[in-house]
């Protein structure tokens, strides 16, 4: 799908006129990046955006990500967001689409790690078999993580899990530890 087409229902959920949000995806990077929003709107959440082709393939992880293995936290996919969000922090005013607060809270570079037949598959391949399969070199999101859609019919989901290895930390809860963000250093009550 064209990155204009991509962006569509972005488009049309916002008013330009009326909200700070990026509206393009002029951005370009070496290596594709991630970022998680923390996103304080009708309910705390975070926006995990992984980079593909340009935009922002979207999903809200109602509980946070974690980087405890035992752990499966729900992904709600979104819509695809502008590559220029991936630096947005800020309040979207209240009577927009996503009305709350927003910070960065925590970006970096990811690697594909989907194989099939010892080839790489492409990441949008990847989302759309409903595999994603990263190794994430973030702040404070290491190592491998799955995007797993799971389910049948009206019943489809997706699970964000953290993989068994060197970067796992059971005994840590990340969300509490570290909440603010990493560009600005300003916690969701601080932006308010």
């Amino acid at each position: 799908m064209a990155k204009e087409d991509s962006l569509r229902k972005y488009r049309e959920k916002r008013d330009i006129e009326k909200t700070p949000e990026p509206f393009t995806s002029e951005k370009v990077s070496d290596k594709p990046r991630f970022v998680v929003q923390k996103h304080d709107a009708s309910n705390l959440h975070y926006d995990f955006r992984l980079e593909v082709n340009g935009v922002l393939k979207s999903w809200a992880i109602p509980k946070g990500p974690s980087t405890d293995p035992s752990q499966k936290r729900l992904a709600v996919p979104t819509e695809d967001h502008p590559f220029d969000y991936i630096d947005f922090e800020g309040i979207i005013p209240e009577g927009n689409y996503g009305a709350g607060t927003v910070i960065v809270w925590d970006t970096g570079t990811y690697r594909n790690l989907n194989k099939k037949e010892g080839h790489e598959v492409n990441m949008d391949e990847s989302v759309n078999n409903g595999h994603v399969d990263i190794w994430l070199e973030g702040h404070k999101l290491k190592g491998g993580y799955a995007l797993i859609r799971t389910g049948k019919g009206n019943r489809k989901f997706w699970l964000l899990l953290k993989k068994k290895d060197d970067k796992a930390d059971a005994g840590k809860d990340i969300l509490i530890d570290q909440p603010e963000s990493v560009l600005s250093g300003r916690t969701i009550d601080d932006v308010m």
